[in-house]
C-alpha cells in the first residue's frame, strides 16, 4: 500500500516520545522568589503548600542527573516522595487546592509537569499544562510549546478529539517541534479524530502560502496532503500531489511514491500504464520484481522488443530479476530485437512520405519511442496529431515524452498540458519530471 511511504506512524510515535519527556527544565518563575518589582502574585497559603514542593523538586532534578532514564527518573520520583511525606502527587494536589492566583496556578503547573514526566503520569501531566494555560500567565514565547506539549500529551493518551485543538494552537502560534512532526502530527491527529477534511484543509493553506510567496511547499505538508487524498481514494487531487512532490522534491523515492499512488488507484489501460512504467524507469524508481514484470508485460516483447530487452536486462543487472522469472524469454527477445532493427528503415521510410496514413505514423512513431529515438518519434508524433481521426491524448502524451526526453522540458510541458481522459494522469506527471529538469 502507498499509505505506508508517506507517514510512517512508528517514525512519528519514535519522534514523539523523544525530546518530551526529557525537556524538564523549568520555565515558569519560582514562587519563593518573587519579582522585585512585586508583579508576581502568589497567595500566602499556596506558599506554604508550595515551598516544600520546590525544596523536594531540587533535590529531585539532582537525583535525576543531566541524562534522564527510567532508572534515574525513578531515583527521582523516590526522592520527592521521601520529601513530600511519601506521596509527593498528594502533595501537588493540596497545592492545587489552595492554588486561587494565576501566577499560583501557572508556577504550580510547570513543577507538577517535571513530576507528571519522570512519574510517568501523563493524566497528571494534562492537569499541569492544562494549568499553565488557563492561568494567562504563560510568556507568549512559551504558549506555542506549552500548547504542543499538551496537543502531544492527548495524542500519547489516543484521545485524539482533545489533542487536535492544542496541536492546531501551536502551529497558529508560529512554534515548530525539534523533529518538524508538528504538521503531520495534526494532520494525523485530525484523520484519527474523524476529520480527515481538516486535515486536507489544513495542508492546502500551508501549500497555498507557499505558492502564493513564490516559494516549493514544504515537503511534509505535500505528503501530508497526498496521504489525505489517497486516504479519500481521490485520484484527480492524488494526482495533483503527487505530481508536486516529485516536482518539488524529486528523488526516485518520492518518484515512486507518486508513480505508485497512480498506478493504484487510475486502474490504467495498458498503453497508459506502460507510459507510467516509462517514467519510473526514466527517474530510477522501479524497485522490485513486480515493477519490472508489470513493464515487461505492457511493452510486451513481441510488441516492443527493444524496449523489453531494455528492461530485462536492467532488472537483472540491479537483482531484481534473475534468469528463471525470464525463462527462454530473454533469447527470443534478442532474436526478435534483430529482426525489428532491421525493418527499421524501411518503416521509417514509409512514415516520413507526404502521404502517410494516421496507423503508419502512430506507429513508426510508438516504434522509435520504443528504441529511445525520440528525435524520430516526435516528428511523426507531430504530424499525427494533425490527421483526423487521431486518438489526440495518447499521441499528445507520447510526443511529450519525446519531447522530455530529449531535454525539450517546456515544450513537453506545453503539450503535456493538451492531454486528457484516461492518459492525463499520466502526463500530469511527466509534465512534472519536465518541470524538475527545467
Amino acid at each position: 500500500m502507498a499509505r505506508k511511504f508517506l507517514i510512517s506512524r512508528v517514525a512519528l510515535a519514535v519522534a514523539l516520545s523523544s525530546g518530551v519527556a526529557v525537556s524538564v527544565a523549568p520555565t515558569a518563575a519560582v514562587a519563593a522568589k518573587k519579582d522585585k518589582e512585586g508583579s508576581a502574585d502568589y497567595s500566602k497559603e499556596f506558599v506554604a503548600e508550595f515551598i516544600p514542593i520546590q525544596e523536594a523538586d531540587k533535590k529531585a532534578r539532582e537525583a535525576l542527573g543531566g541524562t534522564p532514564n527510567d532508572e534515574t527518573m525513578a531515583a527521582a520520583v523516590a526522592v520527592m516522595n521521601a520529601e513530600l511525606g511519601g506521596n509527593a502527587k498528594a502533595a501537588y494536589e493540596k497545592a492545587a487546592s489552595v492554588a486561587t492566583t494565576p501566577d499560583d496556578k501557572n508556577v504550580l503547573g510547570d513543577f507538577m509537569r517535571f513530576f507528571a514526566i519522570i512519574s510517568k503520569d501523563n493524566d497528571l501531566k494534562i492537569k499541569a499544562l492544562k494549568m499553565r494555560l488557563d492561568s494567562g500567565k504563560v510568556a507568549p514565547e512559551q504558549i506555542g510549546a506549552v500548547n504542543y506539549d499538551l496537543g502531544v500529551t492527548y495524542y500519547q493518551q489516543k484521545d485524539f478529539a482533545s489533542a487536535a485543538p492544542y496541536l492546531k494552537a501551536a502551529k497558529d502560534a508560529g512554534y515548530q517541534d525539534p523533529n518538524n512532526q508538528l504538521d503531520l502530527l495534526l494532520a494525523d491527529t485530525y484523520k484519527r479524530s474523524g476529520n480527515p477534511e481538516a486535515a486536507l484543509a489544513m495542508v492546502k493553506e500551508d501549500i497555498a502560502a507557499a505558492q502564493a510567496a513564490g516559494r516549493a511547499p514544504a515537503e511534509s505538508s505535500l505528503r501530508a496532503a497526498l496521504q489525505s487524498a489517497y486516504d479519500a481514494k481521490d485520484l484527480a487531487t492524488s494526482t495533483e500531489y503527487a505530481a508536486m512532490l516529485a516536482e518539488n522534491y524529486p528523488s526516485p523515492d518520492t518518484w515512486y511514491i507518486s508513480s505508485s499512488i497512480v498506478r493504484q488507484l487510475a486502474s490504467l489501460p495498458k498503453q497508459q500504464n506502460l507510459d507510467l512504467m516509462r517514467l519510473m524507469y526514466e527517474t530510477q524508481a522501479m524497485k522490485d520484481k513486480r515493477d519490472y514484470l508489470e513493464y515487461l508485460e505492457n511493452a510486451d516483447p513481441r510488441g516492443y522488443p527493444g524496449e523489453a530487452l531494455k528492461i530485462m536486462n536492467q532488472g537483472l543487472a540491479k537483482g531484481a530479476l534473475a534468469s528463471a522469472d525470464l525463462g527462454t524469454e530473454k533469447v527470443d527477445t534478442e532474436a526478435r530485437v534483430k529482426s525489428d532493427k532491421a525493418s527499421l528503415p524501411s518503416q521509417e521510410a514509409e512514415a516520413a512520405k507526404p502521404g502517410a496514413t494516421l496507423a503508419t505514423l502512430t506507429n513508426a512513431g510508438d516504434v522509435f519511442l520504443s528504441y529511445d529515438e525520440n528525435a524520430k518519434a516526435e516528428t511523426f508524433y507531430a504530424r499525427a496529431l494533425e490527421k483526423p481521426g487521431v486518438d489526440a491524448n495518447t499521441v499528445a502524451l507520447r510526443l511529450g515524452i519525446a519531447q522530455a526526453r530529449q531535454g525539450k522540458f517546456a515544450e513537453a510541458e506545453a503539450t503535456l498540458a493538451k492531454v486528457g481522459g484516461a492518459s492525463k494522469p499520466v502526463a500530469e506527471l511527466w509534465s512534472a519530471y519536465a518541470a524538475s529538469k527545467s
